[in-house]
């Protein structure tokens, strides 16, 4: 705000130039004029002048990091004078970019990061040739990750280059790679033409980037005018067209991208572009700001708007505090330049600037007429506007329709009595033809909608104006706003934005406002009845502005819509979308609001606007967009944060994703304490929230240690416990008075220069009170708790899938997901979302999946047990992180042993299983609770399901069974299996050889007969079994198992694969008479 600035008889007024938060400074190489490598001290003083000009510039773009030490010298003065360095990587031969790396790295490693706004990767390395889109693409994902490595992965890293580069589909993969695009421009238009060149050109290139890469910026990082020199091309090198290009191309750069002008100062160059000479005096008026002020005596005051700052710029990482002494100088806020006392022989009534074609437009006494921006000398007086009462104009890049060419096509309208008359020029020239429109009445007031349509406010309706074609469109809205009543009649409504840049004398009926609001959007009001329509004049079916009073005007300053209640000497503040009443500021006496008109450049330019009474000018500015969401926030207006963040573009703030992430997670906690579960896990799973802070949020008996929840004496209740509660509570529906409203005022969404701040409630507000996290949050109980654990449930089940992206089922990182390199930030990056922290190390990283993943199966488990226990043994045939200790104890304590199996065995936990089928499976009388685990069949089974390497364990526990069933437990090793089939045969052999020889005999035959197994050991043993029970058989008298004989034939006879002789020992040991089945054999052998 202008501080007291009053100036009397005030009827209009125009700012050019904004005060903005960005970036902006000079190029300065690394030499001196006179060659010689810049000093320290050389560089304070440039940082010093640079803060010095009217600009009161604090940024800085440096071409390399190790040429002359650049870095090294540059660095400490910077700091110590709060300026920030736009840094340069060369990429020219790789010995260079190395050095240049090197010297990055000390720099930062020193010094720290504060003083970086960020990194160019080369400079205009495509238009020379140097390189290829692919290498360049690399190098600067190689700085990226050297930044990473250093801890500073927020520092975007970008490229320079010509626009004929960057539209280039050969480099798309450059600007993929960037996190900014930097733009240098000259190119030798003369003059006249410089500005509009620049503008197409820049429009080229951010088209470009938006498709390859939206939500890039493009940063005008080095273009300028020689100030000496002759000619280049077509451009005459002087001070005064160096001016002229300052002020028209400069002063609107610096107020919508990150600019660095080309340069402070080269004296003994040729052609020279410095704006400094040889003693760091200006060569010419860097000012930017300028008012002009209409009296009603008919003279225009020039005013000077001088720049405060009192924060610095919000993108890129601000430096820290102690790296940004602030001045000790403040300057006034405005100063008088000049005054045109013959300006008009009347009152000047409207002022507006047609900016591309040099233009200051003015109405007064019923007349409009065009003067020269830079002198404010009258060209002409447009004979045909004699009784005009309003007059709009707009500035847009039009393509040709057959040649594809753009060019800047500017439009005034004027409104005289019912008629609306159009001028045009089309590259700064004045087309020779006007055109004419009649309407039904007479015109109060004009909206320019789009390049080509305008808004036309009648006495009693609106009208849309097509001014190609001619078509008039009538606008049906509710009330006042015309035509009959609409779905829109309701009386609370929407907001709006508004393109009202110049005044009109009101009447005493409402007058009809109209203004713009974002992209396609638009707002009509008069009286109290407001209509939001598309750029077609169609109804958006939104609801009404719940204004009190009518106001007297209506705007909108990106991103807020403005109305001023000027019988009532307030301005309000409001958010377009929600039209929740953020601020109200009171402005005694102010009469008329005065946003700059929507020039082509962009619309997020964080433009100022201007509130003004019949003496004082209010000069309105923004807190920085950070500091205006952490006031939301810090009011607990979340859904007010939610939204601004909504419309804000990604380039205007530092981590705009992170920002939006974390506010919902605010909201999605204080609907939780609000008993609004579903909406909660919802937006919990929306966000993907880490899982630890979404689980803390239940009491122990889901959470276990990592709850938040105090433990009450009388909440320390067991799972049947709790089961009773659930069962015998009545399901209600959820509690609507969670919807009741609970907003605060939050102070300084708008700030004004003096620093007062004002607030107000409103009535209509709805947003989501936030809260912060408590320790003595209390317990849920009884219903809350099943229906907030049954929204649990999808939330850690959506986690689970996550982690697996990232985690083996042993706990080791996936293949390709191990590396730290550049190439695995967007895996960081997504591991990032269910980590709270993510260390640097992989491996500190792995074990932090780990134990995520850990808690997720756990608490999962937990949620299941309470609410669905059947549904616990499904997730234990998964793999899964469950804590055993955990799991272990709950299906004890719940008798669920099945489950408690199933558990084991997923988690390789197999003696602690086969201990428990062990003791189950022997039990005499059978336990109810475990009646799948009786007798040995589920031993058999389990037995069965483990790996060859397990040999030990399947011995140790297949006793029992054999002992019980036989048949069943030699199942384990007979059964028609890969895992039975390849198992250590020696090992079964010898096992079943001491438990029982005709086990092992079984066994034989079944690898040598079914398996075809060759092994001669295996085939003399089998031999000697036979052999060995036939001896038994005749010493003892008793007969042998069934077959015995016929087997032990059918073998020997057949197997080449033992010794028979053995055999033959073996038979004849004794010393007695072979029996027949002895002689048998002998004769067959």
């Amino acid at each position: 705000m202008l501080p007291s600035t009053c100036i009397h008889s005030i009827l209009t007024l125009s700012l050019m130039g904004h005060v903005t938060a960005l970036w902006k400074g000079f190029n300065l190489p690394a030499n001196n004029p006179s060659g010689s490598c810049k000093s320290q001290e050389d560089w304070a003083h440039d940082f010093s002048v640079m803060q010095s000009l009217p600009g009161r510039f604090s940024s800085a773009r440096l071409y390399a990091s190790s040429d002359c030490n650049t870095l090294a010298a540059a660095v400490p003065a910077a700091i110590a004078s709060g300026t920030t360095l736009l840094l340069g990587v060369w990429t020219e031969d790789n010995a260079h970019y190395e050095a240049e790396k090197a010297a990055l790295v000390q720099a930062i490693q020193q010094h720290g990061t504060g003083w970086i706004i960020a990194v160019s990767v080369g400079s205009e390395d495509l238009y020379r040739g140097d390189t290829d889109a692919a290498t360049l693409a690399r190098q600067i994902n190689e700085v990226r990750g050297l930044l990473c490595k250093l801890g500073a992965c927020g520092i975007e890293v970008g490229h320079v280059d010509t626009w004929t580069a960057w539209v280039d589909p050969k480099n798309e993969d450059v600007i993929r790679a960037c996190d900014f695009v930097g733009y240098p421009y000259f190119e030798g238009s003369n003059i006249e033409q410089g500005y509009n060149d620049y503008e197409k050109n820049l429009k080229k290139t951010r088209d470009t980037v938006s498709r390859v890469k939206p939500g890039v910026w493009v940063w005008v990082t080095e273009t300028g005018w020689p100030v000496s020199g002759g000619m280049l091309g077509s451009a005459v090198a002087s001070v005064s067209n160096a001016e002229a290009y300052w002020k028209g191309v400069a002063c609107e750069a610096f107020s919508n991208a990150h600019t660095f002008w080309y340069t402070l100062q080269d004296y003994l160059s040729s052609p020279s572009f410095g704006v400094v000479d040889a003693n760091f005096k200006p060569l010419f008026d860097l000012s930017c700001d300028r008012l002009l002020v209409g009296l009603s005596t008919g003279s225009l005051r020039v005013y000077r708007v001088n720049e405060v700052i009192d924060e610095a710029p919000a993108h890129h990482g601000p430096a820290a505090e102690d790296q940004r002494p602030s001045s000790s100088s403040k300057p006034n806020a405005v100063d008088l330049m000049r005054e045109e006392e013959k300006f008009s022989k009347h009152k000047v009534e409207q002022l507006a600037i047609v900016k591309e074609a040099n233009l200051l437009v003015s109405l007064s006494n019923g007349v409009v007429s065009i003067h020269d921006l830079q002198t404010y000398q009258l060209q002409e007086t447009l004979v045909k506007t004699k009784g005009a009462t309003a007059f709009a104009v707009t500035s847009n890049i039009v393509k040709d329709s057959s040649t594809e060419v753009p060019s800047i096509v500017s439009r005034l309208a004027v409104a005289v009595k019912r008629r609306v008359i159009l001028w045009s020029w089309h590259d700064s020239e004045l087309h020779p033809d006007t055109s004419e429109l009649v309407l039904v009445t007479g015109v109060k007031t004009l909206t320019w909608a789009t390049g080509t349509k305008l808004i036309a406010g009648l006495t009693s309706t609106y009208v849309l104006v097509n001014v190609e074609t001619s078509v008039v469109t009538d606008i049906i809205g509710p009330g006042s706003i015309g035509g009959a009543p609409g779905q829109d009649g309701g009386r609370f409504g929407g907001v709006g934005v508004s393109t009202i840049s110049y005044m009109g004398l009101g009447g005493v009926a409402p007058k009809p406002l109209a203004t713009h609001l974002g992209e396609g959007e638009m707002l009509l009001a008069k009286d109290i009845n407001t209509l939001f329509i598309d750029t077609d004049g169609q109804s958006l079916g939104r609801r009404q502005i719940p204004w009190a009073v009518a106001p007297e005007a209506i705007g909108y300053s990106y991103p807020y819509l403005l109305a001023l209640q000027a019988t009532r000497g307030t301005l309000e503040v409001r958010n377009p979308e929600t039209l929740t009443l953020l601020q109200t500021i009171s402005l005694p006496s102010a009469s008329q609001l005065h946003i700059s008109q929507p020039y082509i450049s962009l619309a997020h330019a964080g433009k100022g606007f201007l509130v003004l009474s019949d003496r004082c000018i209010w000069r309105m500015g923004a807190l920085g967009y950070d500091s205006q969401i952490n006031a939301l926030v810090d009011g607990f207006r979340l859904d007010e944060a939610i939204s601004l963040l909504g419309m804000l573009e990604d380039a205007l703030l530092v981590d705009k994703e992170g920002r939006l992430r974390e506010i919902k997670m605010l909201k999605a906690q204080t609907l939780f304490d609000l008993r609004r579960y579903r909406e909660a896990l919802d937006l919990f799973t929306e966000v993907s929230a880490p899982p630890q802070r979404v689980i803390q949020l239940f009491p122990p008996i889901i959470a276990g240690p990592t709850s938040s929840l105090s433990k009450a004496s009388d909440n320390n209740k067991d799972a049947d416990e709790y089961a009773k509660e659930l069962n015998a509570a009545q399901v209600e529906p959820e509690n609507s008075e969670l919807d009741e409203k609970i907003s605060k005022d939050i102070g300084s969404i708008r700030r004004s220069t003096d620093g007062s701040r004002t607030t107000s409630d409103d009535a209509a507000t709805t947003s989501v009170a936030g809260s912060q996290p408590s320790d003595s949050r209390p317990m849920l109980e009884g219903k809350d708790l099943k229906a907030a654990t049954a929204e649990l449930r999808p939330f850690l089940v959506s986690a689970r899938t996550r982690l697996q992206r990232y985690l083996n089922p042993d706990g080791t990182l996936r293949d390709g997901q191990a590396r730290s390199n550049t190439a695995a930030s967007n895996v960081q990056e997504a591991q990032e979302l269910l980590l709270a922290h993510v260390p640097e190390s992989p491996e500190e990283r792995r074990q932090q999946m780990v134990e995520t993943a850990q808690l997720v199966d756990t608490t999962l488990f937990r949620a299941y047990m309470f609410a669905s226990p059947s549904l616990a043994g499904p997730l234990f045939r998964l793999d899964n992180f469950c804590d055993p200790d955990v799991v272990k104890e709950k299906l004890i304590e719940t008798g669920r042993y099945n489950d408690l199996v199933d558990f084991f065995y997923g988690k390789g936990l197999h003696q602690q299983a086969l201990e428990l089928l062990e003791r189950f499976g022997k039990q005499e009388q059978r336990d109810e609770t475990a009646a799948q685990l009786a007798g040995p069949q589920r031993t058999v089974a389990y037995l069965q399901n483990l790996p060859p390497e397990m040999i030990d364990l399947i011995l140790r526990f297949v006793s029992w069974p054999l002992d019980e069933n036989p048949e069943l437990g030699m199942e384990v090793f007979l059964a028609d299996s890969e895992r039975a089939e390849t198992l250590p045969r020696q090992r079964v052999l010898d096992f079943l050889e001491k438990k029982d020889r005709v086990l092992a005999v079984r066994y034989l035959k079944h690898i040598i007969q079914e398996l075809d197994d060759r092994t001669p050991s295996f085939h003399q043993r089998l031999a000697e079994d036979y052999t060995q029970g036939l001896r038994q058989q005749g010493a003892s008298g008793k007969p042998a198992p069934p077959g015995w004989e016929e087997d032990a034939l059918k073998f020997l006879r057949s197997s080449y694969n033992y010794q028979p002789f053995k055999v033959l020992q073996m038979l004849t040991a004794d010393g007695k008479r072979r029996n027949a089945s002895s002689r048998e054999f002998a004769n067959d052998d």
